[in-house]
């Protein structure tokens, strides 16, 4: 009787399981047929097959998530992947993107993007995660984009620091806290560390500022908005100190706040111009300490096709290129800074409000930054995008894109977010400083976008990756001219194009050996001697006397050429193919 039972609860389950996926499917198909039918806005798919909101910022396991759903949506195009694990054991989740149809992605021109190295500078998660959603979206609409994925390929790690993402997401911090969110650091020197961090003192998940009333403060509220403080002017008093953020002494040192979660940066962890901590304030023991950075160091130098990178970090509206450090600025070849400014203009073009530097010259000094290594250590064009621009609050022309006032900043908040991003001064009974106040800025947002910016941020700065991906090598063999020479041989010449900005090897690259030289290789006749011609029109060559069959050339230029001449015996086609690490593979047959 019971197994009868079962057997018939098993089969109504099978059922009820059945049509709850079937009334699904027929409702994500409705919904795609409700907005096919709409007016297409450009620049998005009106029924897409992963649909995301991009409104909102989503932890590690939601990014997770999306990113397996795009790569259901899209197998032939997405491959979803592990390089590594977080200190917290997490996986560090990347996406290969491009279409294997057209060839081994990993032999293809490269860009790999990464975000969200500092906990809270999480948009750049979304910015990648947008790129990865737009390209497959569009892929079958948009023919730029098809060729583009058919011929290059994207590696998108949207986090790189899973465990601080996670914890600026989940946990009580202010705007600008934690820097890692990986574990607390006496930074204080003192021998003592606060195990808790910031202390959410009322739990509303926000840490704010605490002021205390004082007849000899410098403060006073803002009469134009009593929730911003304002300091007095020299000779007046005012009402109230600032205390500094939320929190109590934990650790017993006489301190606020001072020992707070990841106060050591994992941008300044990468082998290139790297400097111990008393140089480079936030770099730890060594280069790589950490394991995230090392996932990253190991897959890129197991993919030398890799030719361009882009960092998302936050805020302030910059693309900034390095050097980090002023003693550097002599490894940025001159060719090398043409290209870049070629790429970095573009992109102030598509990203109003975003200004183009140079790192070190127009903002600080960086020891051990990721965009360096990448550069100094690969060879690679890279850039950080600092995301979010303050120009965007008013969108009024500025000389800085950090010159943004607390007034404003209040005034937006009051006029499109309805008071919704501030926490309005309420009492408190603080066990250390007895009655206090606390309000200020939450934590999402100021250093982020808002819901109704953020899409128009990914779409903008997606823009500005692609060209940057597009500008990537693209060879092909131009011409390959086969004519009689003396004594029966035969002279084969082949012009080798590159129809982008980005040379097959940086100068930096050729000057540090740091990838080995393009090869231009002959098939189909015995080669008697071959070499690059150096003045193409006169014919003067530079004879290679070791395997002329394979010419080593240093490099394709970017919108350039080389030409290679071989003396043959034999009759017949001949095949040159031209092989590079970051500019793929082409291959011409003579008539």
């Amino acid at each position: 009787m019971m197994t009868a039972l079962r057997s018939r609860f098993r089969r109504f389950a099978g059922w009820l399981i059945a049509a709850t996926l079937a009334a699904g499917t027929a409702s994500a198909q409705q919904s795609r047929e409700f907005t096919a039918s709409a007016l297409k806005a450009m620049g998005a798919p009106n029924a897409p097959k992963v649909e995301v909101a991009w409104n909102r910022y989503y932890d590690s396991q939601q990014l997770y998530e999306i990113m397996k759903r795009m790569e259901r949506a899209y197998p032939n195009l997405v491959k979803v992947h592990s390089i590594g694990k977080s200190v917290k054991g997490k996986d560090l989740w990347a996406m290969t993107v491009s279409n294997r149809a057209k060839g081994d992605p990993d032999a293809k021109p490269a860009m790999y993007i990464d975000g969200n190295i500092h906990s809270n500078e999480v948009q750049g998660a979304e910015v990648s995660l947008y790129t990865v959603w737009y390209v497959t979206e569009l892929y079958d609409e948009v023919e730029w984009i098809r060729l583009l994925l058919d011929e290059k390929t994207l590696y998108v790690v949207p986090t790189i620091n899973p465990d601080a993402r996670d914890h600026f997401i989940h946990n009580a911090n202010n705007p600008h806290s934690p820097r890692s969110g990986l574990m607390p650091r006496d930074d204080d020197g003192d021998g003592l560390f606060d195990e808790d961090g910031y202390d959410d003192l009322d739990g509303d998940g926000n840490i704010v500022f605490m002021r205390i009333k004082d007849p000899n403060g410098r403060f006073i509220a803002d009469p134009k908005d009593p929730r911003l403080m304002v300091r007095v002017d020299a000779d007046e008093k005012g009402d109230y100190t600032l205390l500094g953020w939320e929190g109590i002494d934990n650790d017993g040192d006489g301190a606020v706040n001072e020992d707070n979660p990841g106060f050591y940066d994992p941008n300044r962890d990468w082998a290139w111009n790297w400097a111990p901590r008393y140089v480079q304030y936030g770099s730890d023991r060594y280069p790589f300490t950490f394991p995230e950075n090392k996932a990253v160091r190991d897959f890129v130098l197991a993919h030398p096709n890799i030719a361009a990178a882009q960092t998302y970090h936050n805020n302030g509206g910059m693309i900034l290129r390095g050097p980090g450090t002023q003693a550097d600025e002599g490894t940025y070849a001159r060719a090398d800074v043409q290209t870049y400014d070629f790429i970095g203009r573009l992109g102030e073009e598509q990203l109003p409000g975003y200004k183009y530097m140079v790192l070190w010259r127009d903002l600080y000094t960086v020891y051990g930054g990721e965009i360096e290594w990448f550069y100094g250590g690969r060879g690679i064009v890279s850039f950080t995008n600092e995301l979010w621009s303050e120009y965007d609050y008013f969108r009024r022309a500025k000389d800085s894109t950090r010159d943004v006032s607390q007034e404003d900043l209040y005034r937006f908040d009051r006029l499109l977010l309805f008071g919704e991003g501030i926490v309005p001064w309420r009492p408190y009974d603080h066990p250390q400083y007895g009655a206090v106040e606390l309000g200020g800025v939450k934590k999402a947002w100021t250093r982020t976008a808002p819901s109704f910016m953020i899409e128009d941020m990914c779409h903008r700065n997606m823009a500005f990756t692609l060209f940057h991906l597009y500008h990537t090598p693209s060879l092909s063999i131009d011409t390959v001219i086969v004519k009689p020479a003396a004594g029966g041989m035969r002279e084969v010449t082949a012009v080798v194009s590159n129809a982008r900005v980005i040379p097959t090897r940086t100068a930096h690259d050729i000057k540090n050996r740091i990838t080995r030289p393009d090869i231009v290789s002959l098939e189909g006749a015995e080669v008697l001697t071959g070499g690059v011609l150096e003045n193409r029109w006169l014919g003067t060559k530079k004879e290679q006397r070791t395997a002329p069959g394979k010419l080593r050339i240093d490099s394709v230029p970017g919108m350039g050429s080389v030409a290679v001449r071989w003396l043959v015996a034999g009759n017949g086609p001949v095949t040159v193919t031209v092989d590079s690490k970051k500019g793929g593979r082409a291959v011409k047959r003579s008539p």
